[in-house]
């Protein structure tokens, strides 16, 4: 039975988060796991199983792929597993916190945040190739909590800042945050 027939024959509200959408397909996050459905609708199938959290969806360029966040072991590292299926390979080993940005355009590596390189607790982007092996590579950028590149690979879109509190209750105001662009060649803004 797929997650949403499960969930279609109650009237209780349920929480489908953080979308990805490739060409054909959609994974979400929804209770600790991460699912995806066809774009043309139909049954959800559960894509991880794991014991821990997953979160942070992002489909590689090609949609053969998908990265995510993942505290398995204790700690919240970067994995990227089939869209397909399959067992996740976990591609971070550092005791800071890794979470998954999204891809670099060429599909090779994948764009995380990390407070690793930091001795001020800011966290700053990094790319890790996704064949794994190899050090994570630092985006010369002073600190950032999120990051997307543009399609040439040349420009970054980013957000300098993270929320102090993501979910403050009852707050009439709002935490957005400024969307900055950096040209990668030199680190201007």
């Amino acid at each position: 039975m797929s997650a949403f027939a499960a969930f279609g024959q109650n009237d209780k509200p349920t929480l489908y988060r953080q979308p990805s959408i490739s060409r054909t397909e959609i994974v979400f996050s929804y209770g600790g796991d991460l699912w995806i459905v066809p774009r043309s609708g139909g049954d959800a199938r559960r894509l991880t199983t794991g014991i821990g959290v997953e979160t942070d969806p992002y489909f590689s360029p090609d949609g053969t792929m998908v990265a995510f966040t993942a505290d398995y072991d204790g700690n919240t590292d970067v994995y990227v597993v089939p869209s397909t299926g399959g067992i996740p390979k976990r591609l971070t080993y550092h005791p800071s916190v890794d979470e998954v940005s999204g891809w670099t355009p060429d599909g090779k590596s994948i764009i995380f945040s990390s407070s690793r390189n930091s001795s001020s607790n800011y966290t700053r982007l990094f790319t890790i190739p996704v064949t794994g092996g190899g050090l994570p590579t630092q985006i010369a950028l002073p600190m950032a909590e999120r990051g997307w590149m543009s399609p040439d690979g040349g420009y970054i879109a980013y957000e300098p800042l993270s929320q102090w509190q993501g979910d403050w209750k009852h707050y009439k105001g709002g935490q957005t945050q400024p969307i900055w662009i950096a040209k990668l060649s030199d680190s201007s803004i």
